[in-house]
């Protein structure tokens, strides 16, 4: 159902430029770390995804699942974020589980729609880092540029236009192994830990995004704001 919904609309908003896509394994766990430039680029990410041969999960906040949206997106699978109850971890579990099973899922570190008024990624949590030392799944970092001329997330403007051009570069898998090692071996999964392969991840995807727009990525990294609605579970007040 989500895919007779979802396809036809993101093909008429988008006009998706993909590059790499047989770096998306065909099969197996695979974690997609991307960044987050509109409430509207999971539509393009997801029409990317399903032209890879792979069906997307999500993590979404869990006030979108309601009425007819939240109908489509359990039908599809989707995850619930339940930020700030009891259920909270069971996001991350849910995620965990559909990683184990060969399933892709789709992240966004920052866990909310980009505050940095050029559009680079700000600074990220670590919920996926610790979906990525605790899976054996393919990371493959993402950088997606383009859906934020549809709708502006920092004017709250909408820009209905057909077939915008949205570029995509999926990155060679990130090389995790050291780290998931120790953590075979014992190692703790403490704040630093997680910070690591967290910069280790978003890094690629940002210079990912230097390369898709033609530029190199500032130095300096835009500050995340307090918990926003989306944030993932388990990382809160991770540095």
């Amino acid at each position: 159902m989500c895919l007779y919904v979802v396809w036809p609309v993101a093909g008429l908003l988008y006009d998706l430029r993909l590059r790499h896509a047989e770096r998306i394994p065909a099969t197996g766990g695979v974690l997609v770390v991307a960044n987050h430039v509109s409430v509207l680029d999971p539509l393009a990410c997801a029409m990317l995804l399903y032209d890879a041969g792979r069906v997307p999960r999500f993590l979404a906040k869990d006030a979108v699942f309601k009425g007819l949206a939240g109908t489509i997106l359990r039908s599809a699978g989707q995850i619930p974020v339940h930020r700030g109850t009891s259920a909270a971890q069971s996001s991350m579990r849910a995620a965990e589980q559909a990683l184990a099973d060969g399933e892709a899922v789709v992240i966004y570190p920052e866990g909310s729609v980009t505050r940095d008024p050029d559009w680079w990624p700000m600074q990220p949590r670590t919920g996926a880092a610790r979906l990525a030392l605790t899976s054996d799944a393919v990371v493959v970092p993402l950088a997606q540029w383009g859906p934020q001329r549809v709708h502006d997330y920092h004017t709250k403007q909408l820009h209905l236009r057909l077939r915008t051009r949205a570029d995509y570069l999926v990155g060679e898998p990130v090389d995790l192994s050291d780290l998931r090692a120790q953590v075979r071996e014992g190692r703790p999964i403490t704040a630093d830990l997680l910070r690591e392969a967290t910069d280790r991840m978003m890094g690629r995807v940002r210079a990912q995004l230097g390369e898709v727009r033609g530029t190199t990525p500032p130095v300096a990294v835009h500050p995340r704001p307090g918990r926003t609605a989306g944030d993932l579970p388990g990382s809160a007040g991770a540095a």
